[in-house]
């Protein structure tokens, strides 16, 4: 453990349309910075047509303004060369952080060799709907269990050292010019320095993001499964860890045979006790999840859950399949890109 627990640390909020948010998201780190445990918070307006930069500044935020509307990436650059904090506390503009997050992140920063550090959402989202609450309570279940050493990065409730995060460049705004994977990518980078990044379980914010079937399978398909198949395949090669672990990916075959047995039992209703029986076996392979979401919710909600999360992985298993056959045999080497 080092004993540098003097860094100073800038909060960074990149902010979209976020008016209505800015009043109980800023909250906390205003909180903090008066409180002294940071330097400075800076919302960064991404060319917002409502009245993000007057709440931010209102409220005592250091308001920066995109010259063009770039998504979170570009923000969060623009803010990192104007920042004046050791340390870049990445806070999504849809997050309230807990109070206690400044005293976690100067903790987990000053441990040797520890450049980056990500949290989780809290147990209790905002949205309220099955499936909104099942989505957020999933990253939730994914960062609890992780790791202590990560190899990736979560900007949503994320820390980077400023002078690590400018030395690899920040964020890649020009392959993903949409929110996507751009942390996770920035994070294989910072530990291609040789340097940590690591998941405290105890950095937490809740997550006020309201998911709906439609918009979670097209984030899910082409803003996550498909640029993060297509960047580990062409660079990194399949991480263990988080929802990619070897675990995750044997969970997706036994889902993949569920919902062919389901098929199959359409067409020969005999066939139901392969069908049963596959199901049980779902439900074994994914027993703590099973016991997370009963506990979060009850016996309807962790059921309707696990069944989606069957199909969860079915669709994320074809996205990476599709890009292994886009790579090795179609021969397409560079669709990074996420327009």
């Amino acid at each position: 453990m080092s004993a540098n627990l003097d860094l100073t640390i800038s909060v960074v909020m990149p902010a979209y349309n976020a008016a209505h948010l800015l009043r109980d998201v800023l909250e906390p780190p205003m909180g903090m910075l008066a409180r002294g445990e940071v330097c400075e918070v800076i919302v960064v307006d991404d060319q917002s047509s409502d009245a993000t930069a007057e709440v931010a500044s209102a409220m005592g935020a250091r308001v920066l303004t995109t010259p063009m509307n770039g998504g979170p990436g570009a923000a969060r650059n623009l803010a990192a060369q104007q920042a004046v904090g050791d340390i870049l506390w990445f806070v999504d503009s849809d997050v309230i952080a807990w109070p206690d997050g400044a005293a976690k992140v100067r903790a987990a920063m000053s441990e040797d060799g520890v450049a980056a550090v990500f949290g989780s959402y809290d147990e209790s989202p905002a949205g309220t709907p099955w499936f909104s609450r099942y989505k957020n309570l999933m990253h939730r279940f994914y960062h609890q269990k992780a790791d202590r050493e990560a190899a990736t990065f979560w900007a949503g409730c994320g820390a980077v050292r400023a002078d690590v995060f400018r030395q690899v460049g920040g964020f890649d705004t020009e392959t993903y010019r949409v929110p996507s994977i751009e942390d996770i990518e920035l994070g294989y980078r910072i530990r291609s320095t040789g340097r940590r990044i690591v998941v405290d379980p105890t950095l937490l914010g809740k997550h006020l993001k309201v998911w709906t079937p439609r918009t979670a399978i097209f984030t899910d398909i082409f803003r996550r499964a498909l640029p993060w198949s297509r960047l580990m395949i062409s660079r990194e090669g399949v991480a263990n860890d988080l929802n990619t672990s070897r675990a995750e990916r044997a969970k997706a075959v036994i889902a993949g045979a569920f919902l062919v047995s389901v098929l199959a039992f359409v067409l020969y209703p005999g066939l139901w006790p392969f069908m049963v029986g596959l199901a049980i076996f779902a439900v074994l392979a994914n027993w703590k999840l099973a016991r997370f979401l009963y506990g979060n919710g009850g016996l309807m909600f962790a059921a309707g859950s696990l069944l989606y999360h069957q199909f969860y992985y079915v669709y994320s298993a074809a996205a990476f399949s599709w890009c292994m056959f886009e790579y090795h045999v179609l021969g397409v080497k560079d669709r990074l890109h996420v327009p």
